[in-house]
């Protein structure tokens, strides 16, 4: 399956803006063969936008949602998209991937809220695996500082996952979790992890773009630049098998050791 990540901050403060920019990437992606289109973290608002974060804020049935699943179903693209979604428990920093088709498959909310920002407006969630069929994968969703948990991404692995989704706000300094983190995240746990980050300033943050799709042979099978893009790259189930295969980590783990991790 071709997938497409879409390096952009967009319109940080415009929900409508940003659903403009989502549906010409969506147009850019059918028409290159993606099948999926993952936007960056909080992509549907902005980021550093903060106390709009709660006005913003919507049910994950929301206008915007419905609106992104119309752009979805009518460019033929499944699109995996960073919002905030409004609970009656909380604000929470989520994800929501929604079918070809329209139909919304998974939603999954941060687990590990990053700095001061995260913590004043967002309740963290509760829910470390959350997975839909697409395609052929069983696609996972997690949203950026989550995927420097290395427990987090094994759980996942544990779970089936192929493909692991990451919405991203990565900023300067940490350009190193695109660069070395996320791939060796693939190849330890036998996957391929899509990375897509925000990109420029925002704010009081710099994002590092350097959006990622890393392999199970931990190589990074594609990587975008510092500026907005729309990357490319496949998701061959037979190399995910293959290396499987060759990889020994999962069937030479003894879990009976690990046990004070938890």
């Amino acid at each position: 399956m071709r997938i497409a990540l879409l390096q952009s901050s967009g319109r940080p403060g415009s929900v409508a803006g940003n659903l403009e920019v989502l549906d010409e990437a969506a147009a850019r992606a059918a028409a290159a063969g993606a099948g999926l289109l993952v936007t960056p973290e909080m992509f549907l608002t902005g980021y550093a936008i903060g106390a709009d974060v709660h006005r913003l804020a919507e049910p994950a049935d929301g206008d915007a949602a419905d609106a992104v699943a119309e752009i979805a179903a009518r460019h033929g693209v499944a699109v995996a998209h960073g919002y905030p979604e409004r609970t009656q428990d909380g604000v929470f920093n989520a994800a929501q991937l929604i079918s070809a088709d329209g139909a919304r498959l998974a939603d999954y909310r941060k687990t590990h809220l990053y700095g001061a920002f995260e913590a004043r407006w967002f309740t963290p969630g509760d829910r470390s695996v959350v997975q839909a069929d697409l395609g052929g994968l069983r696609v996972g969703l997690m949203i950026c500082y989550d995927v420097e948990f290395p427990e987090n991404v094994r759980a996942h692995a544990l779970a089936g996952t192929d493909l692991l989704l990451v919405p991203t706000a990565q900023m300067h300094p940490f350009q190193f979790v695109a660069e070395s983190v996320v791939p060796v995240r693939a190849f330890e746990n036998q996957m391929y992890v899509a990375y897509a980050n925000r990109t420029g300033a925002e704010g009081e943050f710099d994002f590092v773009g350097l959006s990622t799709v890393a392999g199970p042979d931990g190589t990074a099978r594609a990587r975008a630049g510092r500026g907005e893009e729309l990357l490319l790259a496949d998701v061959d189930p037979a190399l995910l098998a293959a290396s499987r295969e060759a990889n020994p980590y999962l069937r030479d783990r003894r879990p009976g050791l690990y046990g004070s991790l938890a």
